[in-house]
């Protein structure tokens, strides 16, 4: 009885290990993003390097005094970065160039080269509010960040009319904020077309001129290729079914329950009756069952033993097996839980085959959808049923 219970305890424990080490996870979840667990990634995946090019300008004190094509110009941007899950993550981003302003009430255009380089947190809402999938063709990205600012040496000309401060020509350092919005559309398993929407918040005496406004914005739009390194998706975390575990835990403590029961049986017992040995012989034989996870067709390897226990029946007595496929009524349509079911009984009549060399010929297969529950506990119902012919 000890041995029994040994063997259950093990049964359990690699129940729990086998369901937490599934060797391939789905990479589609059945619920929104927030609602679903992730495997977490080695560090080197999920890396990707964003090469971009659009334009972009500065608002400032008298900016809106000059045409606004004018005032556009060319923004290079260059970003790496990395995804934690699939709905956040974070990159460093670089961009600069040339900024065109205007002073003055329109009469001056100044041409400040500069770089702004800042990092920033990513936050997926399709991956957080809908359902992840990694071939999804569309996400759409808000981010926030902070960095750092830098204009260059302005050796630019200035007509001897304007009143500018005395050091306009001197570089300047500043804190920047960033945000923006970034739709991404997928084109291949390592490459997205993604463009960004972003805006900078600098302090006014970026420019080195210090008027009404405490900041001056930079707004650029850019379109460019994402290249993904390293692995690009993320496995979802099945959780264990809890029902089989508990269900398991009660024929555990039944043995324990019936050993103590024998533990305090007399030593001796008083002499019984010799029975005579049975003339007739039949072959006893329990059904045996393997039971599935939700959606899923795959014979987890705490199962085998089942499939393994019928084989060796069917070795041994070389009797016929009936398998039957069963799918639970509360998932699914009737539709999807006969072929389901159907799966399931070709996967179990498969492994026999397959595995152990039992001829096909002596496997019957059926499957019965959702339209029959062999048993009243709904979670009990993914399973396949072999009996003797």
């Amino acid at each position: 009885m000890k041995v029994k219970i040994f063997l259950a305890s093990l049964l359990l424990s690699f129940t729990a290990y086998a369901f937490a080490q599934d060797a391939k996870a789905p990479t589609a979840s059945q619920d929104a993003g927030y609602k679903t667990s992730f495997k977490r990634n080695k560090a080197g995946d999920n890396w990707f390097i964003h090469l971009g090019v659009g334009a972009q300008t500065i608002f400032g004190d008298h900016d809106m005094d000059g045409e606004l094509m004018n005032r556009m110009t060319v923004a290079p941007t260059l970003s790496v970065g990395k995804w934690f899950s699939p709905y956040w993550g974070v990159r460093l981003k670089g961009q600069g160039g040339s900024l065109h302003g205007v002073e003055n009430h329109g009469n001056f255009m100044q041409h400040d080269r500069y770089y702004n380089v800042h990092m920033d947190a990513m936050w997926d809402l399709t991956n957080y509010w809908g359902k992840y999938n990694e071939n999804k063709f569309f996400s759409f990205v808000p981010y926030l960040g902070l960095g750092f600012a830098h204009r260059m040496q302005n050796d630019q000309t200035i007509p001897s009319d304007l009143d500018l401060p005395y050091n306009y020509g001197r570089y300047s350092n500043v804190i920047s904020m960033n945000t923006g919005l970034m739709f991404g559309f997928r084109l291949s398993k390592r490459v997205n077309l993604d463009l960004d929407l972003a805006g900078a918040l600098v302090p006014d005496y970026f420019d080195r001129i210090t008027q009404n406004a405490e900041y001056e914005g930079i707004t650029a739009a850019t379109l460019g290729f994402t290249f993904k390194l390293g692995k690009t998706n993320f496995e979802v975390v099945e959780p264990m079914d809890y029902n089989l575990i508990n269900d398991l835990n009660g024929k555990i403590n039944g043995l324990r329950s019936e050993n103590d029961a024998l533990s305090k049986r007399p030593v001796s017992c008083p002499e019984c009756p010799k029975v005579a040995p049975s003339t007739t012989s039949a072959i006893n034989y329990v059904p045996n069952v393997v039971f599935f996870r939700l959606n899923s067709a795959k014979i987890d390897a705490n199962q085998q033993i089942s499939v393994y226990n019928t084989a060796q029946f069917m070795k041994n007595t070389g009797e016929k097996i009936k398998v039957v496929g069963y799918a639970d009524k509360k998932t699914g349509s009737g539709g999807y839980n006969l072929k389901i079911s159907e799966q399931r009984a070709k996967a179990v009549a498969k492994e026999l085959s397959a595995k152990y060399n039992i001829p096909s010929e002596k496997i019957v297969v059926e499957w019965k959808g959702s339209d029959e529950q062999p048993y009243p506990e709904n979670n009990w119902n993914r399973v396949v049923i072999m009996t003797a012919q």
